[in-house]
């Protein structure tokens, strides 16, 4: 009667997680995964900068704090143990302005919290890690690395034991008392006893199609990035001092496991879920972001920071600017385009930008709804957490 046991909704870094902590809680779980495009981590996954964050920028004892620290440690025993490029490379995080020397001290308090390593850096010190980078003042957080978020989900799905069917997008759901039938665009029917929704930018139109009011939205946000022409100029990673009225970090610099530099992400509202360009318009999507009473209460409370984020969006030398404020060194003609990525945040009808990882249960569903940055480093926890609900409804 049942196609599997568990039917997992997005080839993601976190469904492919789950999918391989429910094969090693429960041997001989049968597992299958629908991925609607045609190979795995298209999107959030393969898309970011590939930082395992530390921590240190969540509230002790949410879920993001709890799950990033340990995620980071075991992301980076998976990637030794599977041969996947890593490299633990730390982090600077520095005040360049008067104004942000409170957040930073606040910053080295929260990381302390949260057990993280923190090394407070004077001007002369910042130097020593990177030369061509100006502060008034840093952290060093020594457990922040880098690595290949895409190769980690390949080796997660592989090592599942999963069925994972590709070009399945998920059109419609039918729920009953005994389980789940799953119909997808191209007409294909599967039927588990317990579905779990890792769709990411589309969680929401999934839970919805459960039957469930998840009691938010996606909002899409892109992130543009830009790569250093000559990334001699920085060392390893380097971070503003994010502002705690928002889910983002600012431009920041970040050397990765290829040896290239990128800067970013900006955050500029998105016309599609996955719209990557100005040019992406979808609109069906972005007329239920508008219908959303949160997007308003938004635009509303933020619209000088969006104002900004735009102007650095359409303007490369005031995205340039931004990135003086750090590496004053830098000119446009240094910066070359890159891809860019989405961020699924999820927001409440108030206009509440959820700040923590959101994971809620219904009759035979788990549904993961808000798994932006840093759910890849902490993908692993999250995915046996979410294999744990799971289980317990079979």
């Amino acid at each position: 009667m049942f196609d599997c046991d568990v039917l997992v909704i997005g080839g993601g870094i976190v469904g492919l997680s789950t999918a391989y902590a429910l094969t090693r809680a429960a041997p001989g779980t049968r597992v299958t995964v629908l991925e609607k495009e045609h190979a795995l981590a298209r999107h959030q996954t393969g898309r970011n900068s590939g930082v395992i964050h530390s921590g240190i920028y969540y509230r002790p004892g949410s879920l993001k704090a709890r799950f990033a620290v340990q995620g980071a440690a075991e992301m980076v025993k998976f990637c030794a143990e599977w041969g996947i490029p890593y490299e633990v490379t730390g982090k600077l995080v520095v005040a360049t302005a008067r104004e942000e020397l409170p957040r930073l001290h606040a910053l080295v308090q929260r990381g302390r919290e949260n057990g993280i390593p923190v090394r407070e850096l004077g001007p002369a010190q910042i130097s020593e890690y990177e030369p061509r980078v100006r502060g008034l003042a840093a952290i060093h957080v020594g457990t922040t690395g880098i690595c290949d978020y895409g190769a980690v989900a390949e080796r997660l799905a592989e090592s599942s034991g999963a069925r994972v069917l590709y070009g399945a997008e998920v059109v419609l759901v039918d729920r009953r008392p005994f389980g789940v039938a799953v119909r997808t665009a191209d007409g294909r029917v599967v039927r588990a006893k317990v579905l779990v929704n890792c769709a990411g930018l589309h969680c929401d139109r999934i839970a919805r199609l459960a039957g469930d009011d998840p009691g938010m939205r996606i909002v899409p946000f892109r992130g543009e990035y830009y790569e250093l022409a000559d990334p001699s100029l920085v060392r390893g990673l380097v971070y503003p001092v994010p502002d705690p009225a928002f889910p983002f970090l600012g431009v920041h610099l970040t050397r990765g496991v290829d040896g290239g530099v990128h800067i970013g992400p900006n955050a500029v509202p998105a016309l599609a879920k996955e719209g990557y360009g100005w040019s992406v318009i979808r609109p069906r999507e972005l007329g239920a972001t508008l219908a959303w009473p949160g997007s308003w209460a938004i635009a509303r409370e933020h619209w000088r920071y969006g104002a900004g984020e735009l102007h650095r969006s359409l303007s490369k030398r005031a995205f340039t600017e931004a990135v003086r404020r750090l590496l004053p060194i830098v000119e446009e003609s240094d910066l070359r385009r890159a891809a860019p990525g989405v961020r699924a945040q999820a927001v409440l009808r108030d206009g509440t930008l959820v700040d923590d990882f959101l994971i809620r249960e219904a009759p035979r569903t788990v549904h993961v709804l808000n798994a932006p940055s840093p759910a890849a480093t902490a993908s692993l926890p999250i995915g046996r957490e979410v294999a744990t609900r799971a289980l317990a409804r079979l």
